[in-house]
Parts: structure tokens; sequence; C-alpha cells
């Protein structure tokens, strides 16, 4: 399987950009490489540090919480919204999602695991977590006043 990057800046769609990858390890530092590069042009005044570590946050539980039978895919989109900056990342599993698997843990300090969605809580302004449109599981967050007017 290969990776596939969608990116479309001139088109009259509030999706400023896409990405597939595979469920591995590896797509994690790509996913979060491929995100500075394509949303640098559209300079956003929210940190592109904070996002990048959000990303990696979500597509490592993709990877990691994802299941299927069937060969499936990691999807991250970002897309403008008025003045905020909104990202999804999908498991695209063969299969109907588990949103109500999706929930903010509070780990013990000696928890090697389970910080990821407290730190989407902490920095996002707002996170959901949903069925996918593509199938499996979607968990999103957003960042108001990326583009102040």
């Amino acid at each position: 399987m290969t990776y596939a990057l969608d990116c479309c800046p001139c088109e009259e769609s509030l999706r400023l950009g896409a990405m597939t990858l595979r469920p591995v390890a590896e797509s994690v530092p790509r996913a979060r490489n491929w995100f500075r590069k394509f949303i640098t042009p559209y300079n956003p005044a929210c940190s592109v540090d904070d996002c990048a570590l959000l990303i990696s946050e979500l597509v490592t539980n993709a990877v990691l919480h994802g299941r299927s039978d069937e060969p499936w895919v990691v999807r991250v989109e970002w897309f403008r919204e008025g003045d905020s900056l909104r990202v999804e990342v999908h498991n695209q599993v063969h299969n109907p999602g588990l949103p109500e698997n999706v929930r903010l843990r509070h780990p013990d300090a000696d928890d090697a695991h389970g910080r990821g969605l407290l730190l989407v809580d902490s920095v996002s302004d707002s996170w959901h977590a949903g069925t996918s449109r593509f199938g499996g599981t979607v968990v999103s967050f957003r960042m108001a006043d990326a583009w102040p007017s």
C-alpha cells in the first residue's frame, strides 16, 4: 500500500488538505511532517506545533485501536471553518466505528499510556468523537482563532 496525499488549496472548498496513511507507527511522524508542510502556506495564527502534536496523538490512537479483518487506512483531513481550524483523524476500518470507546482517561502517574485525549482536551478549543463517514471512528479537534478577522 502506498501513502497518498490530497491537498487542494485552489478548490472552492473548506477542506485545506487531506492525507491517507497506512496504519503503522511510521505514519505518525509522516502525518506531523505533511501537516506542517501543507498548512504553512495558509499561515494560521494558531500553533502549528500544537496541531502537529495533537495529530500525532490521534493518529497513534487510530493505529493502535483500529481493528479490521480487511486492509484499512488512517485518513487525516483539515478544514478552515470561519476563523477556526478543524482537524479530523479517521480510522477507515470496514466495519462500523465504536465512538463510545473513545473516552477521556485520567491515568495514574505511573501509567505509560492514556494521555492522548487529555492532551487534545487541554490544547484544543474542543474535540469530538463519532462514527466516521468512511466507516470506523473519527476523532476531531478544533483550534479557534486560527485565522482571526
